[in-house]
């Protein structure tokens, strides 16, 4: 709700007061409801507040309490309120008006630096303990609000954006090459893997799941919680799991309704948005509140190519939900003037670094100005559910249960799934058996071309980066992974959701409207992670448990639905088209200038400026070589502007 900033004097001498104005007015681009200080001899915490919950309607932040002292600033929604006014001890009489930056406070006063192990939440912190000399933070488990900070001339300071920090004194805008040549060597849409690093070389970052104690001049760092694979949850039927399901589910979402302005959501034609919607709207029909969605679809003289099974346009599957679920007042977007080419300088000012997402990056950040426009305070989504609510990949699974020997339960949920799909055996089988033994399949694969890199090859070598990603399993021996490994991986390795958080971080501040996704909940995801995977596949069919704990609550036409995927963004190279000599002239003076002639494969960007021609098919929205040449004119745009 608040972007957070500060300076401590690492030998504790007398602070000037013009550095923390300095630096708060940085902030100031941002709509706030409050900007407030506090500064004591050698601390500053500053705070600009959007008000988003109804706790924090006037409150003070920063906060001192005198009595403990104990200075906070905070940018923060706690969801586990209920259960820690009572581990706090919080009078009843206090429980709905308490702000959750006082939550935190008591949190770390009886817990110190555990605080952030109790607390379930989007949420960056800062407290000053005044008894102790020292500055303690931390950043929520995945990382959805970002914290950076920049160590210099015995001064620490810390804010939720980068550019505040680069406007510090001694500060530059320096090209981080280590972290630039992670970006452009990961072919996947994490930025980096190293997230103590940012793309300048004078300013650091906190990685999610991360706390920071700052004393006495030293500065350290602890990871406070890893997520591990719980027990396994064993409940006596099916039933019981979509019980347990909608309870645990339907609080996370309850719990993400909490604001005093307008409550929306964005909504697909699939399962995830469609389960968020239908809790949430239930919930706001018992509190007389409709929910607003937001929904995106191609322009519409785009006409669909093929997809194979996945649909550009969702809106009849959409319509289901809205007519099914009921209190919904909906929005269909197409922003027809909008392109991924159109908004790559926008992009960059809210990022304040490149980024990878540039064909969904036109309806995302056009949702978010409509649901600003409607005075919407809390936006849900569903970005994690494929990882935790709707898991059940039924060809995995059928693969997993081939490498335990489980035959007879394989001969069933293939049976049953080549049934109920209509699909054909052997082609199955060949699938299944690549994913049973995807060891095998690398071998098979050894003589195959290498993909094209967009990282220059000698920049590679200099830094290396392959040495570093190969460290932490990224770009390496991928196809020897199966997707349990993945989505083991995916929950315990923060970098692969930071991205996430840093996009809803700097939406959030430009436009007055919190992302929350009740599907990244932690009690959700410890829940997903302690179910059965005979509970995930059933009878051949995939995202079983969310299939059959939503009947009665989403239309079967969308519940059921397994032959037909959305996709957002197909239509991106359609909506070019009126800039694409201007997109084309900008690729090769991209590939001529000197500034990217040692950070990009020029030769290769060449290659995949040929194979793009100068008209294209839509369908090449989804070709790697476009993927490739957009990402690196993103990061072509960025190094013009520090040059």
């Amino acid at each position: 709700m608040s972007a957070i900033a500060g300076i401590y004097h690492l030998q504790h001498q007398t602070l000037d007061p013009q550095l923390g104005m300095d630096l708060i007015e940085q902030l100031k681009r941002y709509p706030a409801d409050d900007i407030s200080a506090w500064q004591s001899k050698d601390i500053y915490l500053g705070c600009l507040s959007q008000w988003i919950t109804p706790q924090s309607v006037g409150e003070t932040l920063p906060y001192y309490d005198s009595m403990r002292g104990l200075a906070i600033t905070a940018d923060a929604i706690i969801d586990n309120r209920e259960e820690l006014c009572g581990q706090l001890q919080v009078p009843h009489a206090d429980r709905e008006s308490i702000p959750d930056s006082l939550l935190i406070l008591l949190a770390y006063e009886k817990w110190g630096d555990q605080a952030p192990v109790h607390l379930i939440g989007d949420f960056a912190f800062m407290i000053w303990d005044e008894r102790k000399r020292s500055l303690f933070g931390a950043r929520d488990f995945s990382g959805n609000r970002s914290l950076y900070f920049r160590r210099s001339g015995g001064l620490f300071s810390f804010c939720t954006v980068i550019h505040p920090l680069l406007s510090m004194p001694g500060a530059d805008r320096a090209l981080n090459e280590s972290w630039a040549s992670e970006f452009l060597a990961i072919q996947t849409r994490t930025d980096v893997t190293d997230l103590f690093s940012t793309v300048y070389q004078a300013v650091e970052q906190l990685p999610p799941s991360y706390s920071i104690t700052v004393s006495g001049g030293n500065i350290v760092f602890s990871r406070y919680y890893t997520l591990k694979a719980p027990p396994e949850l064993r409940l006596r039927s099916s039933s019981e799991y979509e019980e347990a399901f909608r309870e645990v589910f339907g609080r996370a979402v309850r719990d993400r309704l909490r604001t005093h302005l307008a409550v929306g959501a964005n909504l697909s034609g699939g399962l995830d948005s469609g389960s968020v919607v239908s809790f949430a709207s239930a919930e706001l029909r018992r509190r007389g509140k409709p929910l607003h969605t937001f929904s995106s679809y191609p322009v519409d003289s785009f006409v669909d190519f093929n997809l194979g099974k996945r649909v550009a346009d969702e809106r009849p599957y959409i319509q289901e939900t809205i007519n099914y679920v009921g209190n919904i007042q909906p929005s269909f977007l197409n922003f027809p003037e909008l392109s991924p080419y159109s908004e790559i300088d926008e992009w960059l000012d809210i990022m304040e670094m490149p980024y990878k997402f540039i064909e969904n990056s036109y309806w995302l950040k056009g949702i978010f100005e409509q649901a600003h426009m409607k005075n919407i305070g809390v936006l849900l989504s569903g970005q994690r559910g494929n990882w935790s609510i709707s898991w059940g990949p039924a060809l995995d699974y059928q693969a997993k249960l081939l490498r335990e020997f489980r035959w007879l339960t394989f001969y069933r949920e293939n049976k049953q799934y080549n049934q109920s799909m209509g699909a054909n055996r052997r082609k199955v089988l060949q699938i299944v058996g690549k994913k049973a033994f995807p060891s095998l399949t690398r071998l098979l694969r050894a003589g195959q071309e290498a993909p094209l890199e967009l990282i220059h090859p000698d920049f590679a070598k200099r830094t290396e980066v392959q040495e570093r990603l190969n460290g932490v399993g990224m770009n390496s021996g991928a196809s020897s992974q199966t997707i349990y490994d993945i989505r083991r991986k995916h929950f315990e390795q923060p970098h692969i959701w930071n991205v996430n958080g840093t996009v809803a971080t700097k939406l959030s501040l430009k436009y007055r409207v919190w992302d929350r996704d009740p599907t990244n909940d932690l009690r959700v995801i410890r829940f997903c992670l302690s179910v059965p995977e005979g509970q995930y596949v059933q009878n051949g069919v995939d995202r079983s448990l969310i299939r059959r704990s939503m009947k009665g609550l989403l239309p079967d036409e969308v519940r059921l639905n397994r032959k037909r995927r959305g996709v957002q963004g197909a239509d991106g190279i359609f909506r070019m088209l009126p800039q694409w000599n201007a997109f084309l002239q900008e690729l090769r003076e991209m590939i001529k200038d000197p500034r990217t002639s040692s950070y990009l494969n020029s030769t290769g960007l060449a290659g995949c400026l040929n194979r793009l021609g100068s008209e294209p098919a839509p369908s090449m929205i989804f070709n790697s070589d476009f993927r490739l040449l957009t990402r690196g004119l993103v990061f072509y745009r960025f190094l013009k502007r520090l040059s």
